[in-house]
Order: structure tokens, then sequence, then C-alpha cells
């Protein structure tokens, strides 16, 4: 399993251990992908998984660049209409994990982690 895989795996089981239910993996439109889609309640959640193998590179939550961001607003854009739920809240939320050689992964879930790029 690649070190992405296993990060988005664990993200995914933290999210569902904090009441998330995961909707979609790696979803994929022409204008881009998403990497964990969650329902938070009544909300979509679309989560961005930044996965390392070590904490000693920059964190990875900063690796969200604004075009990053503007590709997440139009695939969620695209799942949103796919699933005639426009009218629902969502938001837009970064997942970190660093991976160790050894022993569990460290998750950090930084909720609402940016507002949609308009159009």
């Amino acid at each position: 399993m690649s070190l992405g895989a296993a990060g988005e795996k664990a993200a995914a089981k933290a999210l569902k251990h904090s009441g998330y239910r995961i909707v979609a993996r790696n979803y994929r439109c022409a204008l881009g992908e998403i990497d964990l889609i969650a329902v938070d309640s009544e909300t979509i959640v679309f989560v961005e998984v930044k996965t390392r193998s070590t904490d000693s590179a920059a964190d990875p939550e900063n690796n969200v660049t604004y075009q990053k961001q503007r590709r997440l607003t139009r695939a969620a854009r695209c799942y949103l209409i796919e699933k005639s739920a426009q009218d629902r809240p969502c938001r837009f939320d970064v997942v970190a994990v660093v991976m160790p050689e050894r022993g569990k992964p460290q998750i950090e879930h930084f909720i609402d982690a940016f507002a949609p790029i308009p159009k």
C-alpha cells in the first residue's frame, strides 16, 4: 500500500471514529479529485488528506495551495450537482497524517480549513 493510500485509510478510520460517515473515497470528475467525502450530521465534508512519513518536513496541511483549493472546490461542485445536493451545507477539511515507520499514525484534523474558491 502506498504512503498516500495508507494515510487516506488512517484518516477515514479517524473520521469514522469521530462520528463521520464516509460516503466516497477518491472521488474523481473531469475537474479534479477529492480524497474523502464524508457526512458530519447534515454537512457534506470534502476532505483533503495530506500524508508524510515523518514530521521533520513542513506541516502537511500547509501544502494545500490556492490552486489545490480551487481544484477541490470545482470537484466539490461536480459532486454536489451529481448528487442533487447543491442546497446541502458543506465545508472543506484537511486531515494531516504523519505515518512513522513504527508506531501509530499521528492524525490532525483541521475542520473548515478553507472557504470554497469562487468561480
